[in-house]
């Protein structure tokens, strides 16, 4: 896939919950968006989960929020009521790392 010229990838990660499998796999998360500039919509992500399900339902969830209109509790909100799995903590925080990256970013354009 070709992203257009106003995007950027941005990653962050966080500690997974000790004694979960991913943990022992990854030793922690790493979640990364590909946002467009222009417009603030998260166009794909990837989750270093252990199933490709649970990666795949997450990125369901987040593609299409839009950081620059959307309220941003709202995706959390979101996570939290549908994804019940071990590193949904570890999901927000490394979220809300990406969006402060983000925000630096444009602020600095």
């Amino acid at each position: 896939m070709k992203y257009p010229e106003k995007t950027i990838y941005i990653s962050s990660f966080s500690k997974l919950p000790a004694g979960i499998p991913s943990e022992s796999v990854y030793k922690a998360l790493d979640v990364g968006l590909i946002i467009n500039t222009e417009t603030g919509i998260i166009e794909n992500a990837s989750v270093t989960l252990l199933t490709d399900v649970a990666a795949e339902f997450l990125r369901d969830i987040i593609v299409g929020f839009n950081l620059n209109e959307d309220d941003l509790e709202t995706l959390f909100d979101e996570i939290k009521t549908r994804y019940h799995g071990s590193a949904q903590k570890a999901i927000i925080v490394s979220i809300k790392k990406i969006v402060g990256k983000y925000e630096a970013l444009i602020s600095g354009q």
